[in-house]
């Protein structure tokens, strides 16, 4: 198994679920491929996604295709316990299989789901990250918390 790469190194993302992004899908999507087109200009080699159904599967499957076309970037999938990510629907499960098969390491944060599990994946992807590119509008939530933990731990965000 890999080793993760130095903190300095690696990129992780927040953003909603598709149902509460206020851009349309595309915009979303060629936005994230621009901030991490920037990273890796910018020395970042290690991208982190949460797995979760939109920002963050969006965002792994546009990681995994810059490295699948030459780019020395990894893959890392960060799911918040075993069996995330089962019962979706066929695209969304589709997707996740995909990246989830193109990984260069899967860490599964909690050993089974709890109330806490999302938000210790996304302290979990924070404190191996120094940058957090971030798809937020503005409510509070899961993402609000991501962004706030960074802000406290001295982590770049940089939003689309």
């Amino acid at each position: 198994m890999p080793e993760l790469d130095s903190r300095r190194n690696c990129v992780c993302f927040t953003g909603h679920r598709p149902e509460k992004l206020t851009l349309p899908e595309e915009a979303v999507k060629a936005g994230l491929e621009q901030q991490i087109i920037q990273a890796i200009a910018n020395g970042y080699t290690t991208f982190i996604t949460g797995m979760a159904k939109g920002v963050d599967l969006w965002a792994g499957k546009i990681v995994a295709d810059l490295r699948d076309n030459g780019l020395p970037i990894k893959l890392i999938c960060a799911v918040p316990y075993p069996g995330f990510g089962k019962g979706w629907a066929p695209e969304w499960s589709s997707l996740y299989q995909k990246i989830i098969g193109k990984e260069d390491l899967v860490e599964t944060v909690c050993s089974g789901y709890n109330k806490g599990c999302f938000m210790a994946r996304n302290k979990w992807m924070v404190d191996h990250s120094n940058l957090v590119i971030a798809v937020f509008n503005g409510e509070k939530g899961g993402t609000k918390n991501t962004i706030d933990y960074a802000n406290k731990q001295d982590v770049e965000v940089r939003y689309l």
